[in-house]
């Protein structure tokens, strides 16, 4: 051989080498039996990039977008937000309720509001009318297949119970509430009908055609249930509408929990319908109300090129924030860089096996996110392949890691 020849064989592989570090690809080495279509990355305690493989590359990313979501909203509000519910009432005895998308109004809190309102003199309602003006959304939630599966509930303004309910069908086709909470109301038996007997929890908006009117319904009849358990006097009589001119503010509501404390649960039971109320918040917040799509993905795509540059947004797309949309791109080196960013927020994801870990899973989509040792080492798994090798890969890089520690 020639020393010219030499000398290519010995530092073109180098040079390759070096180029897929430069280009943040890196080599797959020993994964690629479990990494067919993918893409993983992990740091040491010091934030160093100590594995990586197709650290570059766009993936859909499912539900581990909930943290960059999560990190973007915690900017944009700040941790101590309060979702807010307004009631109104006039001397025609309408209560009318104003919401701004608090994803928690669940029957718990339904019935602290009852009896608050009660306290101020509501005591008499003929009738609901409720304000779900602080939306004025372009179409449904992107991705949303229209399933009775309460992932696929769709967003509003005001709505109760994340847009669900859950109820017990009887041997003879009877429904009731199937939560010790939650009232039985009119709406569970039409939407029960037909189920064998057993427990459900169904979406209560199938399709996008009259959701609007099924929200309103569910939060009407709710709060219906609720004046009758505490004694007061009521008619059924709702409707959608605005708030008259003449009536008067006699409570606004604060969720109970701050958002520190939405985003953990969002986190922890993976919920998209929360996670597409913060990500409508935060467009609402920062553009102004009406909340739309469009604000919020402004919102949250702003705020993360304000915290990440140019250069790592490129590895970014978000077209809505829960991970449902099979449109929505993130890189492992983009992830990556969330999750040091999120470190101070890292308590707020889920725990499992010493790690903190918010995983995302969808037909061919896995992925794992989080830290491995309670907020020190970050690592990334994307994977959009039909082999769910997630634990394998994590089983390794954890072992790795342990490895590179001694």
């Amino acid at each position: 051989m020639s020393e010219r020849n030499s000398f290519i064989a010995f530092f073109v592989p180098i040079l390759v080498f070096c180029l897929m570090l430069g280009s943040g690809g890196g080599s797959c080495g020993e994964y690629e039996k479990l990494l067919h279509h993918g893409g993983l990355a992990a740091t040491d305690k010091q934030g160093r990039v100590v594995e990586q493989c197709n650290a570059s590359t766009p993936f859909i990313p499912a539900s581990v977008l909930k943290i960059a979501t999560s990190l973007a909203v915690l900017n944009i509000l700040g941790e101590g937000y309060r979702f807010a519910t307004e009631f109104y009432f006039d001397d025609t005895r309408t209560l009318t309720i104003k919401g701004f998308g608090d994803p928690l109004l669940i029957s718990e809190e339904v019935a602290l509001i009852v009896t608050e309102l009660g306290k101020r003199g509501v005591s008499d309602v003929a009738r609901i009318v409720v304000d779900d003006s602080a939306f004025a959304l372009e179409g449904p939630v992107p991705g949303a297949a229209g399933s009775d599966n309460p992932y696929d509930a769709l967003t509003g303004a005001v709505a109760v119970n994340f847009n669900t309910v859950a109820v017990r069908v009887d041997g003879k086709g009877g429904v009731i509430s199937a939560e010790e909470q939650t009232p039985t109301v009119p709406l569970m038996a039409s939407l029960g009908k037909g189920y064998p007997p057993g427990e459900y929890r169904l979406n209560i908006c199938r399709t996008e055609e009259k959701s609007a009117e099924v929200m309103v319904r569910y939060t009407a009849e709710l709060f219906f249930a609720f004046f009758r358990q505490k004694g007061m006097t009521t008619s059924s009589r709702w409707e959608r509408g605005r708030k008259r001119a003449e009536a008067r503010l006699v409570y606004r509501h604060e969720s109970t929990k701050s958002l520190s404390g939405v985003v953990a649960l969002c986190l922890q039971y993976s919920n998209n319908f929360t996670a597409n109320l913060l990500f409508l918040a935060a467009g609402g917040e920062r553009f102004g109300y009406p909340a739309t799509w469009e604000k919020g993905r402004r919102a949250v795509n702003e705020t993360l090129t304000e915290l990440l540059g140019d250069e790592v947004m490129g590895g970014i797309h978000l077209v809505e924030g829960s991970g449902l949309s099979r449109e929505n791109r993130l890189s492992v080196e983009a992830l990556l860089e969330v999750l040091r960013l999120f470190k101070p927020h890292a308590h707020l994801l889920p725990g499992k096996r010493g790690m903190l870990i918010k995983s995302g899973t969808m037909r061919d989509v896995y992925g794992y996110a989080g830290y491995l040792d309670q907020g020190e080492s970050a690592f990334v798994i994307l994977l959009n392949q039909p082999e769910n090798t997630r634990d394998a890969l994590l089983d390794r890089i954890r072992s790795r890691s342990r490895l590179k520690d001694h």
